[in-house]
């Protein structure tokens, strides 16, 4: 697929590395001639420099050709505007737009983004993806990742592997004998640098990473397996009060048991989110502080999260909270080659929010009848949901650790209201929502499973 990306900034450098690797044909524009010099020579991608919403620019870029544009500059009116010119001057059949502004993407302005207003297919709000993500973390203690599938019914939980776990050197398809009334499956293991779909007779070592498949009124029970200290938090103390710090802040106050401290850096942004929050605690002061952390409450919180925009301070004030006593901490990082220091400085998770924009992406990308996608470690795997159609290869399948090729471990099926965790006694149907895990190199083989074969008519 011949794509333009439109802005060579953090996000614009991700979604171009990972569509790349897929051999996508990709094409990237950005007034910075040394971000686009950087980016099509570290990705080998072509670069075109100038100023994405001139007509001119998008088609020297080759616009006219191109079957998809995405654009994620820093200003969204310019993103908008960049969508429109190339639906009406070059006919671009898909159109993706990043917008921060929330009062855009307000539900009661929802025709702004219609076929009579701007023609956008696809907006994309990272503040708020990434607010929601915090959230999941926040709901899923001890959880290095986590998301939902099948409307919410079935979560996907990544978990750390300690040495006091009860399932070490035990065979993954084990789990359910061990724990009958717990309705999960190991679907994925993450080991040092790789990830993989395991077989029937994988076991889990310490410091592996065990994606789970549960169901979501399960989810509590199998983070206390993992993790002993498996309470929610109530005390937060989060560092940022930008877009995704306030929404993040007014969500979590609007349960009453929580207790909320915010720390910003900049005077007029904090007398900004005073205005904004109701039960929540402003302070101003730099949380690189250990005095400032300390009026928060940092030391006795259950939870502090750092999501400054800077990657550096995020990690070292997640260290300093930690080291001070915070049970847990997350850190907002941008740079996937800083994201490996967590460990060493104690932080128990960080979150990634090109990730978040690129699962949506690549799930439009995706082809066949696919619901939803997360993608897993910077790509390394995926999950995906999508429909069995009449003509799939996997009809009338089990669903065993053995019984799919190797690569890929199914998750659970979604059958009407049942929700089935896999297993080699669920056989897959026509129109079942299979969930499955799949390595990287797989893509092009699950993607066949949702879709009509050829040889069907």
């Amino acid at each position: 697929m011949h794509v333009l990306i439109c802005g060579a900034g953090r996000v614009g450098h991700g979604i171009a590395r990972r569509l790349a690797r897929e051999k996508h044909d990709i094409t990237i524009i950005d007034e910075n001639p040394d971000l686009v010099d950087q980016v099509s020579t570290d990705l080998d991608v072509r670069g075109v420099t100038g100023h994405a919403a001139h007509p001119d620019v998008l088609k020297k870029a080759g616009a006219a050709d191109c079957e998809m544009i995405i654009a994620v500059t820093h200003f969204d009116e310019i993103n908008m505007v960049i969508c429109q010119i190339a639906h009406t001057l070059f006919s671009v059949p898909y159109k993706i737009a990043r917008v921060r502004e929330q009062s855009y993407i307000d539900p009661a302005w929802k025709n702004v983004f219609s076929r009579e207003g701007l023609p956008i297919d696809m907006v994309i709000s990272p503040e708020m993806e990434v607010g929601e993500a915090i959230l999941q973390r926040f709901r899923t203690p001890g959880a290095v990742m986590s998301a939902t599938f099948g409307k919410g019914r079935v979560r996907l939980i990544g978990l750390e592997v300690e040495d006091s776990n009860p399932l070490l050197d035990t065979p993954v398809d084990q789990l359910r004998g061990l724990f009958p009334d717990l309705s999960a499956r190991i679907v994925g293991i993450g080991r040092k640098d790789s990830v993989r779909a395991p077989r029937s007779n994988d076991v889990l070592k310490p410091g592996d990473r065990a994606y789970i498949a549960v169901l979501d009124e399960h989810a509590e029970r199998l983070t206390s397996i993992f993790n002993r200290d498996s309470e929610q938090s109530g005390h937060v103390v989060i560092v940022g009060g930008g877009n995704v710090g306030l929404y993040v802040a007014t969500t979590l106050e609007q349960e009453a048991k929580n207790r909320v401290r915010l720390i910003e850096h900049n005077a007029k942004r904090a007398n900004d989110v005073v205005a904004a929050v109701k039960r929540t605690i402003v302070i101003q002061g730099d949380g690189l502080n250990p005095d400032i952390l300390a009026e928060a409450g940092a030391p006795k919180a259950d939870f502090v999260v750092a999501i400054t925009n800077d990657d550096k301070a995020n990690l070292l004030i997640s260290n300093l909270a930690k080291r001070a006593g915070a049970k847990r901490t997350l850190a907002l990082v941008n740079a996937t080659e800083l994201a490996g220091l967590a460990r060493d400085l104690r932080v128990d998770a960080v979150l990634d929010p090109r990730a978040l924009t690129v699962s949506q992406i690549l799930l439009r990308m995706r082809r066949g009848r696919i619901l939803g996608l997360q993608s897993i470690e910077d790509g390394k795997a995926e999950v995906a949901e999508g429909i069995t159609l009449e003509s799939s290869s996997l009809i009338g399948k089990p669903l065993g650790y053995d019984d799919l090729p190797e690569g890929m471990t199914a998750a659970a099926i979604i059958r009407g209201k049942e929700v089935l965790i896999a297993g080699p006694d669920v056989i897959v149907q026509a129109e079942d929502q299979l969930i499955i895990f799949y390595e990287e190199e797989m893509v092009r083989k699950v993607e066949k499973y949702f879709r009509v074969s050829p040889d069907f008519f």
